[in-house]
């Protein structure tokens, strides 16, 4: 497994990491033992940076991360999120005081004195431009509750407003080949600043797998079932903000260009790792074959250019006018 800068904080990660909240329960149900098995095989590949949140499965993610630390693996680095909790909800998770207890029940459940790294977990507009949750986040810093803190965004326009804070370790972002418009307007200002780039959903919620037709069913319980209108959440976490049928025909459009001995979904992930501004990449994973699956694009070699060129097309002329929600 390579690793990667973490911005300017001097840690080093894997490129390839694992996000958690499938095993939270928000994919369809995953068993605890086999969410511990998935952890354990990612950390066996390599895997050093495993992304969770408060709110995935209602402290789900958090606390099954926290019984795999119980072990002790070696140089993990775990990063979650506050800011969307239901106790005491919007607008009153933005205080110091719920952000103060938001993180202290984080370091219950995971079982650490400190948190590697924690970011606002999608907040408005508004309170990431008026900038008092930075001051609370800098106060837990200097609490040692928190050793960095970043922020997970919605659009670029957001991940610029964050860059502008003194501190900032890291930005997640929805990056994917059928998302490209932060190449373009935020990986060098991150780079010169020295921000870490974490990258959810890199698969599109599995529709850059290749796996799928229209006729696919998700569980009741999927937010590729409830949400793929954004009838809960923003619409771009799920299925990278494409309609359904949509996807699915343009996924079918990139499969013949995937190189020889690659799945689609290794030449996705090999894809963005092609950028040296992307720090680390987040995809989750329901099965230990899927952690396979995922790590080996660490390994693979860099896509041709001619395919980046292709890809690239694709997404102008065919992909960048169907995307919903804030981008």
């Amino acid at each position: 497994m390579n690793q990667r800068a973490f911005g300017k904080t001097g840690i080093q990660v894997s490129e390839v990491g694992l996000g958690t909240w499938q095993i939270g329960g928000s994919w369809g149900e995953i068993s605890e033992d086999d969410a511990l098995a998935i952890l354990q095989n990612a950390a066996q590949n390599g895997v050093t940076f495993f992304d969770t949140a408060d709110v995935y499965g209602d402290g789900r993610s958090e606390s099954l991360i926290g019984r795999f630390l119980q072990e002790k693996p070696s140089d993990v680095f775990v990063a979650t999120k506050l800011g969307r909790s239901g106790n005491p909800g919007w607008p009153d998770n933005f205080s110091l005081d719920a952000m103060r207890m938001h993180t202290e029940n984080s370091l219950q459940r995971l079982g650490l004195e400190t948190l590697n790294l924690t970011q606002l977990h999608c907040v408005p507009t508004e309170v990431l431009r008026h900038g008092e949750v930075f001051n609370s986040l800098r106060t837990l810093q200097s609490e040692e509750k928190i050793q960095h803190f970043g922020a997970s965004v919605e659009s670029v326009e957001e991940a610029l407003i964050c860059l502008e804070q003194d501190g900032l370790a890291s930005l997640q972002i929805i990056f994917n080949i059928f998302r490209q418009k932060p190449i373009a307007e935020l990986f060098k200002k991150a780079q010169q600043e020295g921000v870490a780039l974490i990258v959810r959903l890199p698969l599109a919620s599995g529709l850059l797998s290749g796996k799928f037709s229209t006729s696919t069913q998700f569980d009741a319980e999927d937010h590729r079932n409830f949400n793929r209108d954004g009838q809960a959440f923003n619409v771009g976490e799920t299925f990278a903000g494409l309609p359904f049928e949509k996807g699915v025909e343009l996924a079918d459009k990139i499969k013949p260009l995937v190189p020889e001995g690659m799945t689609m979904a290794q030449m996705a992930l090999r894809w963005i790792l092609d950028f040296p501004a992307v720090t680390t990449i987040i995809p989750g994973a329901s099965s230990i074959a899927q952690v396979s699956s995922n790590v080996s694009a660490s390994s693979l070699p860099p896509l041709t250019s001619e395919l980046h060129a292709q890809l690239s097309s694709l997404y102008k002329n065919e992909v960048e006018d169907n995307i919903r929600g804030p981008y």
